[in-house]
């Protein structure tokens, strides 16, 4: 790629290329063929005359087939590419191959709990467990900023309050209300968390008091709960509020950074706002960073079971058993029918700003996204939120909306997250620091105060390895402290987003 081709063949069986810059009309392309029209960047060309019914090719992988004829040199898109049928063999475990233990050690430097986690942060945290208790949360946190509270606690790097939409108006039981205690469980426990206090309302379906007895949350010197009914109402619960705070980030300065065996990074990968090169060079290249995560005994997460179909063999085919394959497909099918019955269909993604960055079905832009998984044997499937056991690659089940697949794999345990985009996405997931991945050489350009890493230069020449161990050091020194660029910009307060699943009543 040293001699930046106007356009690439991913794979020899392919029969579209991918165009690397704007092309014109006329303009001679690899493999002997002329653009037939001008062609924007990241879009794909036919290599040949497509047939209407004919199967089209990229990654050596079907995305669809012709629904018109398609011309050598034709623009392969919207206009011209359909699903179509697709099957694949899942072939349980015929691919999973164990990695080599990484050469030398790697840590970085994290606080350690009681239980044994690792963070890479060390907030506070105000956890509401209904809506209604949303605003007297922030109006705490407001408290304790106007108070400069933290001015006394420098190894606190914060308060953040977690409030978010549900907890009520919601069956007391089944689906809908086990994701959401899951969520805010995990929260609870998460390693990032120095301390937590949880305000409720009193009155709600999500009762604290349920938490606690399930010994959901349960260190109480690092966490601490309130009732806004029970306190007297607003005034009072927020005075009181502040009280409590003071004296969580007492506990929560006595933590201290010291050395940690990369073992106990726990990675959230994701994309958002993808483009046509995220599955040439970002999502690659995280997945060579993910693999090294692996090799050092760590931990990676791939999620958005919306954005894998059509691609779960690759992974079912790496999966260290039948039983564990078996459950990935068992997500597959509850997702085929979660969208059947709501009038929905699994090819609603890509959104239109994919499409406009040259991606045409879902099958297309799920085998981009999987490549964020490297190629480590698939360890476990996890539900949404639900707390991760297994030590290396494993998925956990989430909707493709990006803020809503990161709150479930910080509950899950995630303490730190990777996050490539081609179109350009802001975010951020207190308390979980995000490292944001460019795909592309403009994006970078357009919008570097956002963006920690740009993996354009992959198409001029650097390696899809070089890249991937440029972003494990990076991810090293991010869990040690170094500020990625969306927490520098503050980002975080309106990401947490639980899946909502059921009536709302």
């Amino acid at each position: 790629m040293t001699d930046h081709p106007v356009a690439l063949r991913l794979h020899k069986a392919d029969n579209v290329l991918v165009a690397l810059r704007s092309v014109s009309a006329g303009t001679r392309l690899p493999g002997g063929v002329v653009a037939a029209q001008a062609i924007p960047a990241g879009h794909k060309i036919a290599l040949c005359d497509i047939a209407l019914g004919k199967p089209i090719l990229k990654y050596g992988q079907m995305i669809g087939t012709a629904i018109a004829p398609i011309p050598a040199g034709g623009h392969v898109h919207v206009q011209n590419l359909g699903m179509g049928e697709h099957k694949q063999d899942h072939a349980f475990g015929a691919a999973a191959h164990r990695l080599p233990d990484a050469e030398g050690r790697a840590e970085f430097l994290g606080y350690h709990r009681p239980s044994g986690r690792v963070g890479t942060r060390n907030y506070l945290g105000i956890l509401t467990s209904v809506n209604c208790a949303g605003s007297v949360a922030r109006f705490i946190a407001e408290a304790a900023q106007r108070a400069d509270l933290l001015a006394d606690f420098p190894n606190v790097d914060g308060i953040v309050p977690i409030v978010h939409g549900s907890g009520c108006g919601m069956s007391g039981r089944g689906e809908g209300y086990d994701t959401l205690f899951r969520t805010l469980a995990g929260y609870g426990q998460n390693a990032n968390f120095g301390a937590i206090l949880m305000v409720g309302l009193g009155c709600e379906v999500m009762q604290i008091p349920d938490l606690i007895d399930r010994r959901a949350l349960k260190d109480s010197a690092r966490f601490r709960y309130m009732m806004i009914q029970h306190e007297g109402g607003t005034a009072a619960t927020v005075d009181k509020g502040l009280a409590v705070l003071r004296d969580l980030a007492a506990e929560a300065n006595r933590a201290r950074r010291a050395p940690a065996p990369a073992r106990h990074l726990v990675l959230g990968m994701q994309c958002g706002g993808s483009d046509g090169y995220s599955g040439i060079t970002a999502n690659p290249a995280l997945g060579v960073a993910s693999d090294l995560l692996v090799r050092h005994g760590g931990t990676s997460i791939l999620s958005e079971t919306s954005e894998i179909y059509g691609a779960e063999h690759l992974l079912t085919s790496r999966a260290v058993d039948p039983a564990t394959g078996r459950k990935l497909i068992d997500l597959i099918e509850w997702w085929e029918d979660y969208t059947a019955r709501n009038f929905g269909e699994m090819d609603n993604n890509p959104s239109p700003g994919n499409k406009r960055g040259g991606l045409t079905t879902i099958l297309e832009k799920s085998l981009g996204a999987v490549a964020k998984g490297g190629s480590a044997p698939l360890s476990g499937v996890y539900k949404f939120a639900e707390p991760i056991t297994t030590p290396g690659f494993v998925f956990m089940d989430s909707p493709g909306y990006d803020p809503c697949s990161v709150t479930g794999q910080i509950a899950s345990g995630a303490n730190l997250i990777a996050f490539t985009t081609g179109r350009g996405s802001v975010s951020g997931y207190q308390p979980v620091p995000s490292i944001k991945i460019a795909s592309n050489s403009d994006l970078w350009r357009r919008m570097h105060t956002d963006m920690d890493v740009n993996c354009g230069d992959i198409l001029e020449g650097v390696s899809l390895e070089a890249k991937g161990h440029e972003i494990f050091e990076l991810m090293l020194q991010t869990a040690s402290g170094q500020p990625t660029k969306s927490e520098a910009q503050g980002f975080g307060a309106v990401e947490f987003v639980p899946w909502q699943i059921g009536a709302v009543m």
